[in-house]
């Protein structure tokens, strides 16, 4: 069965990405709490695995069941390595060595190479100037609020190669996932089987890095906190996250990167009374530019009104 991709995105996807960005913006918030009492290998591992189980319920729920297939695990195997467990450790280990707000802008780069990608592996997603020019305005419009700043001082090039790689990861994850759609999985099932693989293989890994958890010296707040990252910013958003990627392709779903800072930045305003400043205008005025650009629609109705007023 050949699926179809609607490439130029309506409002109810641009809605779904909005909120996929302030549930994944807000990963910053949870995370930022879980790192006072429990090691990174550990806060990841908790939050597949809690949205595994949470994933699961909502599936009974609406009389969604397990899929039989040895073909659909194998592909929720592949999309586990290549959507969280590669990339989540190459961006733990990348953010014990440089400033997160260098990693967030070198993790924003996922779209650019998302386009490359998918303009190489997927026939219909082949890139247009314009998609392109909009992927490099978004990706500087994110190193500007972020703060150019953040680039200054900074010599692991190592860790900074570690989070392009969770990029580069992201990428084909994105490109990686729209097999789901061809063989007839559910987005809840989806979502459900890729942290469930996850889990799986870090497991183990977390055990043997970072050994049990110390129960006694965890605070309510760590849990809370774990509770949030595993349930809004994981479960639902990798619901949304697949939906979006079965209706607008690999290239639209990963524009979320770009959106992410944004989201982070005001909710910070809004909920930790931290400054928001001309800078994170700018950023997110070019951050916009560069969107319309990649949905394209805008930019091609302002030229055909130019056009047909030139002729007339």
């Amino acid at each position: 069965m050949k699926s179809t991709i609607k490439h130029s995105m309506n409002s109810k996807v641009w809605a779904m990405l909005i909120l996929l960005s302030i549930l994944w913006g807000g990963s910053f918030f949870f995370v930022g709490v879980a790192v006072n009492d429990l090691p990174p290998l550990t806060i990841v591992t908790l939050r597949v695995g809690i949205a595994a189980f949470t994933l699961w319920g909502i599936a009974m729920m609406i009389s969604l069941r397990p899929p039989k297939s040895l073909k659909v695990w194998a592909s929720f195997l592949g999309m586990g390595l290549l959507n969280n467990v590669i990339p989540f450790a190459l961006i733990v280990w990348g953010q014990t060595q440089i400033a997160s707000g260098l990693a967030s802008i070198l993790n924003s780069a996922t779209p650019i190479f998302t386009v490359v990608v998918a303009g190489i592996l997927l026939p219909d997603e082949r890139p247009t100037p314009l998609k392109l020019i909009g992927v490099v305005l978004g990706f500087v419009g994110v190193a500007v609020m972020i703060g150019v700043p953040a680039l200054g001082n900074e010599s692991n090039l190592l860790a900074q190669f570690a989070i392009v790689g969770a990029a580069i990861s992201y990428a084909f994850a994105g490109v990686y996932g729209r097999r789901f759609k061809s063989l007839g999985v559910n987005p809840v099932i989806t979502a459900a089987g890729q942290v469930t693989a996850s889990t799986l293989i870090l497991l183990p890994i977390a055990l043997f890095v970072d050994g049990s958890i110390d129960a006694d010296n965890t605070s309510m707040n760590t849990w809370m906190a774990i509770v949030g990252l595993a349930v809004a910013s994981t479960a639902i958003a990798y619901v949304l996250y697949f939906r979006i990627l079965e209706l607008a392709g690999a290239t639209n779903v990963l524009l979320v990167t770009l959106l992410v800072p944004i989201s982070a930045v005001l909710l910070g305003s809004l909920f930790l009374n931290e400054s928001l400043e001309m800078i994170h205008i700018l950023g997110i005025v070019l951050i916009a530019f560069g969107l319309s650009a990649i949905d394209g629609r805008l930019w091609h109705r302002t030229k055909s009104a130019l056009a047909k007023s030139m002729t007339n």
